[in-house]
């Protein structure tokens, strides 16, 4: 979708997450698209104002607690329903996430009121703004398009996680082997044979935390560590498999309370 001079503020990228065409954050005031369409699914969600929209000559709208999915190839518009415009984030989506056998359900019910789906995609959004997290967006995506399917296809017999602790301690004997050079949600369904979706919830049920939780949590032990041995925050990112300095103080002030560095230098008690 293109802008013009009345967008705020756009961003958009491509991530390195498997499936996502593009990330799209945007606030329109009075821009109104025309009809076009995408040859990617279109997930989005509305965080500010509304937006109405035509798909298949039905007029639909995206009030806030809805998360809208709009097939590829079907022509739709999209314009301001509120006189202060919009704000939404959209990912763009390939045939690997949703498959063309849901377009047709897709265009008789594209506003899903699901609180939850719409949770999971405003973290999966954080997750994809943040570099060195794509395992964590990985997972998010993989459950987020369980959910859809859910919707889309209500009828057909859900893959309900089952608990699996053999699989489960696969995953975890993989994710300790590779704690510096990580592992792709992707590699790791490969490596152990599993349903992406499954392998995340026998893993979550099994150990009560998600596996890019584990992973980052194995991080930051083997960084207090090496803080403690003197090396410093700089070397201690590089050297636990964070994206940088940055992606490392993030995570380990979230779990420790301190950043690294003050961490390095606390005193020991007399």
């Amino acid at each position: 979708m293109a802008a013009d001079q009345r967008t705020h503020t756009v961003s958009a990228w491509r991530p390195r997450v498997p499936g996502v065409v593009e990330v799209f954050h945007a606030h329109y005031t009075e821009y109104a698209y025309p009809m076009h369409v995408h040859e990617a699914w279109t997930l989005l969600i509305v965080d500010d104002g509304a937006v109405r929209y035509d798909l298949d000559r039905h007029e639909h709208g995206t009030p806030h607690d809805t998360v809208s999915l709009l097939p590829p190839h079907v022509p739709h518009n999209g314009s301001p329903a509120t006189p202060d415009g919009f704000r939404k984030r959209v990912l763009y989506l390939d045939a690997s996430r949703l498959g063309d056998e849901l377009i047709g359900p897709a265009v008789d019910a594209p506003d899903l009121r699901d609180p939850v789906l719409r949770r999971r995609v405003g973290q999966l959004h954080a997750a994809l703004a943040l570099p060195g997290e794509e395992l964590e967006a990985e997972s998010r995506l993989t459950l987020i398009g369980e959910r859809l399917h859910a919707h889309l296809r209500p009828r057909e017999p859900r893959d309900r996680a089952r608990r699996d602790p053999v699989l489960a301690r696969r995953l975890r004997e993989l994710l300790d082997e590779r704690v510096v050079q990580g592992v792709t949600l992707d590699e790791a369904t490969r490596l152990v044979h599993a349903h992406p979706a499954h392998l995340v919830r026998a893993f979550s049920d099994a150990y009560g935390i998600a596996p890019h939780q584990y992973l980052t949590s194995r991080r930051v032990d083997r960084a207090r560590r090496l803080l403690l041995a003197g090396h410093s925050p700089a070397e201690v990112a590089g050297a636990t498999g964070f994206y940088d300095q940055a992606h490392l103080t993030r995570h380990f002030k979230r779990l420790v309370g301190v950043t690294p560095g003050r961490y390095r230098t606390s005193p020991a008690p007399r």
